[in-house]
């Protein structure tokens, strides 16, 4: 109860150490000093005016008040949490400002319903903040008494003066460890459910809580944050169950329910105080009716006194002799000489006309249930003023979940992976334009016997389909490719997907969706091509699938997105080329085999497949650097499974072909990449 981390509003002012929020012990009571907290005084006033029923304690030596005569309900302001058998509650903490709100707009409105009083009390109000994700389980609850909430952390990046990127959590969830939270994550980091962190420090200190999570270089960390909103405690549910008791009977309860049951309470507190009040009121003006009449016979009742034997006798003949109450013969004789003077009459007269006006006051509150609830509405103010605060915890609307995708910006990337296997992606403006001939710049930093193989533009919301050389597809957001600079190596393609030991990305595809009217065309080395609808792929899995069925000896070389009518040129490492329809491909289920596309001589090998544009023009590189452009009308329509013609002369200066890509016109800008990454 001394906790701030645990009650919104501490019951207990402690003084030494009761503990912190990653979980260490109070200190032994002998190091530590308690009292109640100020907002306790609203709850314990007026116990002594009869407003609430005692009970025995346990060991019967004493009383206690069943309930508190609290003047707003800790019930919700707190909450509650236990299980007993067969049920259990949770009740999350409130805003007292809110909570008082509604319920004095209850008193003034007592119809109203849910959704009228989440005007006043939009949710719960948690005591280390965070944020509540939508507000459906929030109305959920509060109708039902049963719901459940999904509470995230508040964070943000900052990014150093070296340029490094760091995410900073200020609040973490309601009755989560902050010690146990950041070893989940170290935990996360070491088994590579998270990649990305380079560094997790705890830099909290008494001015409030500061998580320092450090990003390597080029990683997103919206991506890894979203890794750590679905991995870590950094993203908790609470569940709700609002049972209480009522007349010793457990129940759900709605928020109106409960907000009813405590004005029930108020009125009965009210009711029960103006009464004693009442009584103590009349009893008083009764003794100073005696008092006051007394002074006027004061002679006769001195004398009266003094001719009595003790005082029990001059208690007798003062009822007897001039009709004085046992009470007001008491009074009289415990009247001390002083009352006797005309001040002090003055003092007695007005004293019984403000009980008089009193009693009045407090007969009319009994009797005007209006008068009662005027008498809550002002203390319930009261209160507001001297404890009430600011919310704590922000409420979002998060309809069908919160994506983070909507986060990241879409925007092109440049997509590079060397032999291999390790990839990068990075902004086009990267790379500046330069005249035929020069010596260009290095794209990639790659290791010895590694070079660049693939380099591509696509959007960071698409996904990136992989295909192996075995012939499996895999997934991969674009923004999860970790970004780099020009020349860095990139990561493994590897801790990217799973990908199976011994395969090799041979091809990639962008995709922004998975539409009935695409295709994916896919083309071996033995010169087998395969056609399937893309939405056969819509369906990510994380191990992958077979996207074609391939003979022990052959590889799959490209995979190409098309519309089905599009028409494909082939090249082999000999030279060779042939120009064909999709449509003398018909579509086949996704485990197929394929049909033939060229017929291969002895040792040729198909090296690539591209759309073949009627006004494009084919660009071919071979192994020396040699490289022509060619119209594609130059190459005639033929029927799939032919021989081909000559594509470029693969003489000993030239080389073997090794590359081409389709160019659709002469202002467009090519890239070659080196072996040796340049």
């Amino acid at each position: 109860m001394a906790q701030e981390w645990n009650l919104r509003y501490p019951l207990v002012d402690g003084q030494g150490n009761f503990g912190s929020i990653d979980g260490d012990s109070a200190a032994a009571y002998r190091y530590t000093e308690c009292r109640l907290a100020r907002l306790c005084e609203e709850f314990t006033s007026d116990l002594d005016k009869d407003t609430v029923d005692f009970k025995p304690t346990f060991d019967e030596k004493d009383v206690e008040p069943v309930v508190l005569p609290a003047q707003v309900p800790n019930l919700l302001i707190n909450g509650s949490s236990g299980i007993a058998v067969g049920m259990a509650t949770s009740i999350p903490p409130h805003n007292l400002t809110e909570v008082v709100d509604a319920s004095i707009a209850l008193i003034d409105n007592p119809t109203w319903g849910v959704r009228e009083l989440m005007k006043f009390i939009p949710g719960p109000d948690f005591p280390t903040g965070g944020t509540i994700l939508g507000r459906e389980g929030i109305y959920e609850a509060y109708t039902t008494g049963r719901g459940k909430i999904l509470v995230r952390a508040v964070a943000h990046t900052e990014t150093s003066k070296a340029g490094r990127e760091s995410i900073i959590v200020t609040e973490i969830p309601y009755q989560v460890n902050k010690g146990r939270l950041l070893e989940d994550i170290a935990s996360l980091v070491r088994e590579k459910k998270i990649e990305g962190l380079s560094d997790i420090r705890d830099e909290s200190d008494r001015k409030g809580m500061r998580i320092v999570l450090e990003i390597k270089r080029g990683e997103n960390s919206e991506v890894i944050l979203n890794q750590l909103y679905n991995h870590s405690r950094l993203q908790t549910t609470f569940g709700i169950t609002l049972l209480a008791l009522v007349e010793n009977r457990p129940v759900y309860l709605s928020l109106p329910q409960m907000i009813h049951h405590f004005l029930d309470h108020r009125r009965e507190v009210i009711t029960r105080r103006t009464r004693y009040l009442l009584d103590k009121a009349l009893k008083r003006a009764h003794i100073l009716e005696g008092l006051i009449r007394a002074l006027d016979l004061i002679d006769q009742i001195i004398a009266t006194i003094r001719s009595s034997r003790d005082g029990d006798e001059a208690a007798m003949r003062l009822t007897s002799e001039y009709g004085f109450s046992e009470e007001q013969a008491r009074a009289i004789l415990d009247m001390r000489l002083q009352r006797l003077t005309g001040l002090e009459r003055e003092v007695l007269e007005q004293e019984h006309q403000d009980l008089v006006a009193a009693i009045a006051d407090y007969r009319d509150i009994l009797g005007n249930p209006a008068r009662v609830s005027s008498m809550m509405k002002e203390e319930l103010a009261h209160v507001k003023t001297k404890f009430g605060d600011e919310r704590r915890t922000e409420i979002i609307d998060a309809s069908g979940g919160f994506d983070l995708e909507d986060l990241i910006a879409r925007e092109d990337m440049v997509i590079t992976v060397s032999q291999a296997g390790y990839i990068k992606r990075q902004s086009p403006e990267t790379y500046r334009s330069q005249s035929r001939g020069g010596r260009g710049i290095a794209a990639m930093a790659t290791k010895d016997n590694d070079y660049v193989k693939d380099l591509f533009v696509s959007s960071t919301h698409d996904y990136l389909m992989f295909f192996s050389d075995k012939g499996k597809a895999y997934w991969l957001k674009v923004y999860n490719i970790p970004e780099g600079s020009r020349t860095a190596r990139g990561k493994a393609v590897i801790n990217c997907i799973d990908i199976e030991p011994g395969e090799k990305i041979t091809a990639f595809v962008p995709v922004d969706e998975f539409r009935d009217n695409q295709f994916l065309v896919m083309v071996t080395t033995k010169g087998i091509i395969k056609k399937v609808n893309l939405s056969a792929f819509s369906n990510p899995r994380k191990a992958g699938i077979i996207a074609i069925d391939l003979d022990p000896d052959d590889f799959l070389v490209n995979v190409l997105k098309t519309n089905g009518q599009e028409d494909l040129i082939i090249a082999t490492s000999e030279g060779k080329a042939v120009r064909f329809s999709e449509g003398d491909v018909r579509p086949m289920g996704r485990t197929a085999r394929g049909v033939r596309a060229i017929r291969l001589r002895d040792d040729d090998l198909v090296v690539s497949v591209d759309p073949a544009s009627v006004d494009g023009y084919l660009f071919t590189v071979t192994e020396h650097g040699y490289g022509k452009r060619t119209a594609i009308s130059e190459y005639r329509h033929v029927k799939r499974g032919g021989q081909g013609v000559i594509n470029i002369i693969t003489s000993e200066r030239n080389g073997k072909v090794v590359a081409t890509v389709e160019v659709c016109s002469e202002e467009e800008e090519i890239m070659i990449i080196t072996q040796n990454g340049s």
